[in-house]
């Protein structure tokens, strides 16, 4: 079979180079230029990566055209609802989904792991009450490398797993301690009896003691609907290819840094409201538009070129059509509309911005359906999490793509560290 290649003409000179082409399992071909500017002298220009492969990965696919999403070759409609969310970590880690005695063994370790060291609890007391959760997540994450330095060196596979596994595990109790913080009340410590999602839940609502947040005069109960449904959640989120907070995983991971360390890294990019943080965006706006009557209004300063207005929750940098993240998250808000008998303003101010954008031309032609931020800010609102942990939540679920991806950078002998050069257009 003849080599793939592609050749390039300068010009300017007549001078050719040619680079082999290579071809992934899915996806569109790559051209080798690994040697560009060896051989021509020059570089690339190409801002924010959007016609660039920076690494070789088995992680996770995505085709934009058609709305496809996988993780190690499982489609996302297949997982989300369908495996838990740990279930979904395995595979993501290991590659194939755990059988069931196995399944069992590893929920059993994360929960046993959720518990912090208490001298990273003494680090919360520095911060001011009022403190952004992820201001404080972020330090937290990465003070946890200064009590596990130890894995700055992995030497074999239970090393990893190790330290995997204990990251997964302490991210929802950091969360939900950095939560309790910034609103000056005391932390709840994990329970063991509790599945992950539903001790997430159970930390961020419980008092010491384990009694639960009180509203209209009775215990609020944690109900198994909302556990499914925030399980669902963070499956959706658990890893995305190689977006910007990935890549700054990469990125940092490719220095050498404790891993650790790079989580951190990630979550503070995920903090953007051009990434993690748009769904608070989404609330937002449509506590904005305020009421179902101000929608059509809304929409038309959308469609005007000359209004500074844009519709959040609309439209993906990869997904040409609709997000299938997005499909499921729509389903799912049927299903907890009807289960807990949801009626709220904000929902029929969301119901009515999908029902005209999606029938607009506007937005047909031009690709822009509701993505996964659009639904999950709503959701997230009805299961009566706070906004400012919206972010927190994609945290949680993003951990497991995160460290996977370092996993598979750092065990690749081919793996160099990260430098981008530039045009320079100064002095």
């Amino acid at each position: 079979m003849a080599k793939k290649t592609m050749t390039m003409i300068d010009n300017r000179n007549g001078k050719q180079f040619e680079y082999d082409i290579l071809s992934g399992t899915r996806g569109p071909d790559v051209v080798n230029i690994q040697s560009f500017y060896k051989d021509s002298g020059m570089f690339t220009y190409d801002p924010g990566y959007t016609s660039t492969a920076s690494c070789e990965s088995k992680i996770t696919f995505i085709d934009g055209e058609n709305s496809e999403l996988r993780y190690r070759g499982q489609l996302i409609s297949d997982l989300a609802g369908k495996y838990s969310f740990l279930d979904v970590c395995y595979l993501l880690m290991q590659g194939d989904l755990p059988d069931k005695k196995t399944s069992n063994e590893f929920d059993l370790e994360i929960r046993h792991r959720s518990f912090l060291h208490e001298g990273i609890l003494k680090i919360f007391d520095a911060f001011p009450s009022g403190a952004h959760p992820m201001a404080t997540l972020g330090s937290a994450v990465n003070a946890l490398s200064s009590f596990y330095y130890e894995h700055l060196i992995l030497e074999n596979e239970d090393a990893f797993s190790e330290m995997r596994r204990r990251i997964i595990a302490k991210i929802p109790t950091i969360a939900a301690m950095s939560y309790k913080n910034s609103i000056g009340v005391p932390m709840t410590y994990p329970d063991v009896d509790r599945y992950f999602t539903e001790n997430f839940l159970y930390m961020l609502r419980a008092y010491p003691g384990g009694k639960m947040r009180n509203i209209g005069g009775k215990n609020e109960e944690i109900r198994q609907v909302e556990v499914d449904a925030l399980d669902a959640i963070f499956t959706l989120h658990a890893d995305h290819e190689q977006n910007a907070s990935t890549t700054t995983v990469r990125n940092v991971g490719s220095t050498g840094a404790h891993p650790y360390v790079a989580i951190s890294s990630g979550i503070a990019a995920l903090w953007g409201p051009a990434h993690g943080g748009a769904n608070e965006k989404v609330m937002d706006q449509l506590a904005l538009i305020g009421d179902t009557k101000n929608v059509a209004k809304y929409i038309e300063k959308a469609k005007d070129k000359n209004d500074p207005f844009r519709l959040m929750g609309f439209g993906h940098r990869v997904y040409k059509s609709r997000d299938p993240r997005a499909e499921t998250l729509k389903k799912l808000q049927d299903k907890l509309k009807k289960d807990l008998n949801l009626d709220s303003n904000l929902l029929n101010v969301a119901a009515e911005v999908e029902r005209i954008a999606l029938s607009d031309d506007y937005f047909i032609q031009r690709g822009l359906y509701p993505n996964i931020d659009f639904y999950s800010g709503v959701i997230l609102t009805a299961l009566k999490i706070p906004e400012s942990m919206f972010t927190p939540i994609f945290v949680i679920g993003r951990t497991v793509g995160w460290i996977s991806q370092w996993t598979e950078l750092v065990q690749d002998p081919k793996t160099k560290i990260a430098r981008p050069r530039q045009l320079y257009t100064g002095k």
